[in-house]
């Protein structure tokens, strides 16, 4: 996998974590590259501790996959520098093309991780289903209100980083739902080194923690795993759907009354979201994937 590749996967999922209700994990599935990302975090260990600390840097680099998690983590800075402006921009003027772009996007990567459950057996498909109705509960949440103190930086930091790495599970929602997006992005403006620093800790432990779960889980439990990662995809997609009344609940298009529906524009919309999948698919996602 070249730098160039790694660097633009980093790009897509630096812009998919800008967009409340998205995920970078669900971006790293379909280019081929979740497990290895799994991987790589989970050998930040011990061992490489003691590798660094033995004066041992470049077998730690290595061990740790280091190469690829520099590369990764610059492509997702730079995108989210570079092209946090224009989502934003874009969802404030532009709501319905772009939520129906990340809807098409987000069912064909559905449908492609489907196929790697291979079959469908009772304990998959309830597995799958459940998470399914977990993750579309998320539209009935109500944010919380919160006083944040400052251990709450470190949880808020912890949860964030597990939802992001699960596709279909968006970690600026769930900060939104529990009512830390705000005194984390106070905290980021007003460059609050301590809370900066605690959520940066609770990131750190959720991501090496989580990770290796998850990679046990794939490399022993891969169908359960698929099934459920499968059932974020789909249920995700209630958080995405482009049509919805002034305080958020979804209606059909022909319901809609906060505009034009658009609904041609719409599909041509999805449908570009659907060709990206298949064209990411069909570039990288052979290489790596969940296998």
């Amino acid at each position: 996998m070249s730098d160039l590749g790694v660097f633009l996967r980093g790009m897509l999922m630096g812009a998919a974590d800008v967009v409340p209700g998205v995920s970078g994990g669900t971006m790293a599935l379909i280019t081929g590259i979740y497990h290895t990302l799994l991987r790589s975090i989970s050998s930040i260990d011990t061992q490489a501790a003691r590798l660094v600390l033995r004066g041992q840097l470049r077998e730690a680099w290595e061990h740790i996959n280091g190469r690829f998690l520099a590369v990764l983590v610059a492509g997702i800075g730079v995108s989210i520098i570079s092209l946090a402006q224009l989502i934003l921009w874009t969802m404030a003027h532009h709501p319905l093309p772009l939520w129906s772009f990340f809807f098409g996007l987000i069912a064909a990567s559905a449908l492609v991780l489907q196929r790697q459950v291979g079959g469908y057996n009772l304990p998959s498909f309830v597995l799958s289903f459940l998470a399914a109705v977990f993750a579309a509960s998320f539209i009935f949440w109500v944010p919380a209100d919160v006083s944040a103190a400052p251990w709450m930086f470190f949880g808020a930091g912890f949860v964030a980083i597990c939802a992001m790495i699960l596709p279909g599970v968006s970690g600026s929602l769930l900060l939104l739902l529990i009512g830390m997006y705000q005194p984390v992005l106070g905290a980021l403006k007003q460059l609050d080194l301590i809370s900066i620093a605690l959520f940066m800790l609770g990131a750190a432990a959720g991501i090496t923690s989580f990770s290796r779960v998850l990679t046990y889980l794939l490399e022993h439990k891969r169908r359960a795993t698929v099934a459920v990662l499968t059932g974020f995809l789909w249920g995700s997609l209630a958080m995405v759907w482009p049509w919805r009344e002034a305080e958020g609940s979804p209606v059909a298009p022909w319901n809609y009354s906060a505009g034009e529906p658009s609904i041609l524009l719409c599909l041509c919309c999805a449908a570009l979201g659907i060709a990206l999948v298949t064209l990411l698919q069909s570039r990288w996602g052979h290489e790596h994937g969940l296998s």
